[in-house]
């Protein structure tokens, strides 16, 4: 009796009866691919692109889904499995943005593969206006010690020091579970057959950007048309400029690397999300073994000899580098190509880190 009281209570009671069963969570959507821009200019579609729109509007990735805890909201579409995220410039946004992701609950993340795509500075010894570079290393530039270089010793090539280290460039290198995220190298598998199929990609230039090629012409990187390549990005929140600076660059990513990465170029987020990605293929949210980074080449990192660093700086402003245009096509042409090709063997991809081989 007190059974069939209380369910006919529950009946009357509108509302109430619903709290007697456990609602079915709905299950989370499988994503395939997820695209990651730093920044967009103004408006996602129709005007001056960032390093978003064409995304946006040619894959295309039509619906807009609310992100509160991300920089903005997300884009995705839905027949094809794909997810885009802008995370905001600098790694604290970029870290920020990718772990809110990695943790949604709306979506299944754990067979996506990651694209992060956008435009960076190069050397000029190894990059030409309008590069599409696959990144073999993604190295951080902001964790260390730093002495004013007013204040170093007379020997000493640079104040920046590996964190914990007592000296530039000091051996031995800190244990492997000492790099303090300080770098990742980016699967080699999924690299080689990145850069394989899209190693021909024809790719476009334009006025500014061979006029800056021309500048450089004592620089034997800079003497070619855009083409594809594999280096090592820099990563760091610190916009840094100068000869100086480049040098440094070329010796901070080689003592990290161990001698295995070159500097290629320089961008502000790449490690950042490197580590939310870490963090999340520990908590098996994410795949770190599937996640590709493509820089495009819009200017260089330091000026010609006869320009010094400071005037060099002014001209370098966001969506105005001298190749911005055709490198925001070229990362587009070059990175679409590994979207699609995914998308079009999934059934064997899901479950298959495509290789080379």
């Amino acid at each position: 009796m007190h059974r069939l009281f209380l369910s006919a209570f529950l009946l009357l009671v509108p509302g109430l009866a619903g709290c007697s069963q456990t609602k079915t969570a709905q299950e989370p959507i499988p994503i395939k691919v997820v695209v990651v821009a730093m920044f967009e200019i103004g408006d996602v579609v129709g005007d001056r692109p960032g390093e978003f729109q064409y995304w946006v509007e040619r894959l295309p990735l039509d619906q807009t889904l609310d992100f509160p805890q991300g920089y903005t909201p997300l884009r995705y579409n839905a027949e094809k499995g794909i997810l885009g995220v802008t995370t905001g410039i600098g790694t604290q946004f970029s870290t920020a943005t990718i772990m809110g992701l990695g943790m949604d609950p709306r979506f299944d993340l754990t067979k996506a593969y990651w694209l992060i795509a956008g435009i960076a500075g190069g050397d000029p010894e190894d990059t030409s206006p309008g590069d599409a570079v696959w990144a073999d290393w993604a190295i951080d530039g902001d964790i260390s010690h730093e002495i004013d270089p007013r204040e170093v010793p007379d020997d000493w090539p640079t104040g920046y020091i590996p964190f914990r280290n007592k000296a530039p460039y000091q051996l031995p290198m800190p244990a492997s579970d000492q790099h303090w995220g300080v770098r990742y190298q980016l699967n080699p598998q999924i690299l080689n057959w990145a850069y394989q199929l899209t190693k021909d990609t024809e790719l476009t230039t334009s006025e500014g950007a061979d006029n800056l090629r021309n500048k450089f012409s004592d620089f034997a990187g800079a003497q070619h048309p855009p083409r594809v390549r594999i280096g090592a990005q820099l990563a760091a929140a610190t916009y840094w400029h100068g000869a100086l600076m480049n040098d440094w660059a070329n010796r901070w990513v080689d003592y990290w690397t161990e001698g295995q990465g070159n500097y290629f170029t320089a961008a502000m987020e790449d490690t950042g999300t490197m580590q939310a990605l870490t963090r999340l293929n520990k908590a098996g949210k994410a795949d770190i073994n599937r996640v590709m980074v493509l820089r495009g080449v819009t200017n260089y990192t330091r000026p010609i000899d006869s320009v010094t660093a400071a005037k060099s700086l002014e001209g370098e402003t966001v969506g105005h580098y001298s190749a911005y245009m055709p490198t925001v096509e070229n990362v587009y042409r070059t990175g679409s190509p590994v979207v699609e090709a995914l998308l079009a063997n999934w059934e064997t991809y899901k479950d298959t880190i495509p290789s080379a081989d």
